[in-house]
């Protein structure tokens, strides 16, 4: 990973898919380069659902040109109809970074609470408070998938770098 990186950060849903784009590197001031939610309506069926959201993110590829693809992993949901449906937006963030030959990295969230907060149970209004002190921002944007997003992506940038470095050291071993 370079000393500077921009990171695309995705927060998948199949109704709300946040996207943060965030440049920086650990020690450094980061940047919030660009924020947007990509929406797609419930009555549409859901292949055309899941192109819309890949027409959306080929798009934030070629305008952002990121270094690394972050997506929040999948967790267990109550709700099986949602759980499917973020599964799938998450599918379509993957194959969009593998095919524009993107580093793509998963990370929970309660991970990227902690990286963001300083405690993995923290609430939504503790972590968006903090993406506004860190990214020098005069409010949180909305919807909270867009903040849900820029967080992933300070924690990419403050923990991915380490997560780089000790698969590099696993493939090494090998």
């Amino acid at each position: 990973m370079r000393s500077h990186t921009r990171v695309l950060a995705v927060d998948p849903g199949l109704t709300r898919l946040g996207l943060g784009v965030v440049e920086g590197s650990v020690g450094r001031p980061l940047t919030m380069a660009h924020v947007d939610v990509l929406t797609t309506p419930a009555d549409l069926a859901i292949e055309k659902r899941l192109h819309r959201l890949e027409a959306g993110l080929e798009a934030a590829v070629a305008a952002h040109r990121p270094d690394v693809v972050a997506i929040e992993r999948v967790f267990s949901q109550h709700n099986v109809r949602t759980a499917m449906g973020t599964a799938q937006a998450s599918a379509i963030a993957m194959l969009v970074a593998a095919r524009h030959g993107l580093p793509m990295h998963l990370h929970t969230p309660s991970e990227v609470k902690a990286a963001v907060t300083g405690n993995g149970r923290a609430d939504k209004a503790q972590v968006a408070a903090m993406v506004v002190r860190l990214l020098r921002l005069t409010e949180a944007p909305k919807p909270v998938d867009a903040t849900d997003a820029l967080a992933l992506a300070i924690c990419h940038i403050w923990r991915g770098a380490a997560k780089t470095r000790l698969q590099q050291a696993v493939e090494a071993a090998r």
